[in-house]
């Protein structure tokens, strides 16, 4: 369950949760405060809140090696002690502009956190960004009491950091130093200290995505996950105690990015008629079909609107980025499959296919099994309005070396006629189809079932596009059987008229029922 809850805001607080940036980074304690359209995480710290704080700003310095000392700058904490690493002494000779105490990065290498050795084994000057205390860090446990404004490090008060009592140096030379002490800090009896927590980042929750996987792989990470914005910027891995925690925060920010998501489509599809509304889109990871072994999945975003399934490497913003999409499929002409354990490509989990009208299988993963349902409740929804909205639909196909076309009707089932003349030469309810089988390249066989004598009688088609006449079938019988489905039907209150149904019903906790199509 979540914690902190906060009902008058709608706020989500935990604490307690580890911050880790991709690569070799050590996790820190953060907090996370989830809004319905932002997610910030926070990061405890120690700051001046009366009384004019002594810090310079952030700096660029640049410090040369010395014949006698090295760089003159001894270094404490670090990875051991799970604090950053500070500046803690340095050479009266050092004249760079650094001071005591400054935390710093070492940009130059594009090393975070700073390593030693790298300092240790660079050349003869090095570039450091510095900051004198612009933010106290907690670890420091200065005193929060007016009349004191500092411990000094040769005290045994047993208050001192553990930078205070270790440390490395690098070439540093003990009769030449400047020591951290009471008389070298600015004081002022106004200066008062407290603990709190500080905006670290903020993601607005619109079009992000989350991601339990590591970048492009199958491989899930341990209890933590990753939130992506539009924009770029990541929260970097949050990481939780247990499955249990982890997933209540998935679902959480999840069920946020979807409400977004449906409260952008409605304003969207005010502006697009009936036929172009969009019913749902959202984030996917799309297996690469000539995938490199350190990337097998890509994210895309997929839109179903109107006719068409969309496929976009950035959510679509204007009206231009619609005609802009990698690739778009028609909806009655394709084909959605939720994949069961035994279909599963990977490690993978919550994946489904979509089968184009060329035969290509595209593969593409979710997070929660929720989105999954979501995705399937989406799919039949928008194949459903398009069927209904066209009635019917013809293809070219050729029988007994003759030309015709077939055409699959919502009302009237399948009708067979001569392409030059347009006489009719059969017709059928989609009842009387028994049975079908395909070669896999061009040719379908149908078994009707004869009204009046009740035998079976073969037809056998050829067409140039079978996936298609595949699929377009298939869509038709499915919303037929759909129509004769009291949920479903229910559950699309006022598609026809409104042109827009709504997937509310659905959410991270719902039970709905798959609807299951009987051919």
């Amino acid at each position: 369950m979540l914690h902190g809850v906060d009902n008058n805001s709608g706020r989500l607080t935990k604490t307690g949760i580890y911050l880790m940036q991709e690569g070799n980074e050590e996790p820190f304690n953060i907090r996370l405060h989830l809004a319905k359209d932002i997610l910030t995480i926070q990061e405890q710290d120690v700051i001046c809140v009366s009384g004019e704080p002594f810090y310079s700003s952030e700096r660029t310095v640049t410090i040369r090696r010395q014949t006698i000392g090295g760089f003159g700058l001894s270094i404490k904490g670090g990875a051991e002690h799970k604090i950053p690493v500070v500046i803690s002494k340095i050479s009266k000779e050092q004249k760079a502009g650094v001071r005591p105490y400054a935390r710093f990065h070492l940009h130059v290498f594009g090393v975070r956190p700073p390593q030693v050795q790298v300092l240790r084994n660079a050349g003869e000057e090095v570039t450091l960004t510095v900051s004198f205390l612009k933010k106290t860090p907690a670890f420091l446990k200065l005193p929060l009491c007016e009349d004191c404004t500092c411990i000094p490090s040769d005290q045994s008060s047993g208050t001192s950091s553990p930078l205070c009592d270790s440390g490395l140096h690098l070439n540093y030379h003990p009769n030449n130093t400047d020591t951290l002490s009471c008389s070298s800090w600015p004081t002022s009896p106004a200066l008062r200290w407290e603990k709190r927590w500080v905006d670290l980042r903020l993601i607005p929750l619109l079009h992000s995505r989350l991601s339990r996987y590591s970048p492009g792989s199958d491989s899930c990470r341990k209890n933590a996950f990753q939130v992506i914005a539009v924009d770029g910027v990541c929260s970097g891995v949050v990481q939780f105690p247990t499955a249990e925690d982890c997933l209540d925060w998935l679902q959480a920010i999840s069920g946020n990015i979807s409400s977004l998501t449906k409260h952008n489509v409605k304003k969207i599809n005010r502006n697009f008629p009936v036929n172009q509304q969009i019913i749902y889109m959202g984030w996917v990871d799309e297996k690469e079909q000539d995938s490199v072994q350190d990337r097998m999945y890509s994210p895309k975003f997929l839109a179903l609107r109107g006719s068409s399934l969309f496929k976009f490497s950035a959510p679509p913003v204007t009206t231009w980025d619609w005609t802009r999409a990698e690739k778009s499929f028609t909806l009655y002409e394709i084909m959605f499959k939720i994949l069961k354990d035994n279909d599963l490509l990977d490690k993978r989990r919550h994946c489904f296919s979509v089968q184009t009208e060329s035969g290509e299988d595209m593969f593409f993963s979710v997070e929660l099994d929720c989105e999954l349902l979501i995705w399937e409740k989406a799919f039949q929804t928008a194949t459903f309005l398009e069927v209904e909205r066209i009635q019917c639909k013809t293809y070219a196909c050729i029988m007994e070396s003759h030309l015709m076309g077939l055409t699959v009707d919502f009302g009237m089932g399948f009708v067979c006629f001569d392409a030059a003349s347009k006489a009719v030469l059969w017709r059928y309810k989609f009842s009387q189809l028994k049975g079908s089988s395909d070669d896999g390249k061009s040719k379908i066989k149908f078994l009707f079932q004869n009204q009046d004598s009740k035998s079976i009688e073969a037809k056998e088609l050829e067409f140039s596009n079978l996936f298609a006449v595949l699929h377009c079938i298939h869509a038709f019988f499915a919303a037929k059987v759909a129509c004769l489905d009291p949920m479903f039907v229910e559950s699309q209150g006022t598609a026809t008229t409104a042109g827009f149904p709504s997937l509310s019903a659905i959410s991270c906790n719902s039970q709905t029922p798959k609807l299951k199509y009987a051919t």
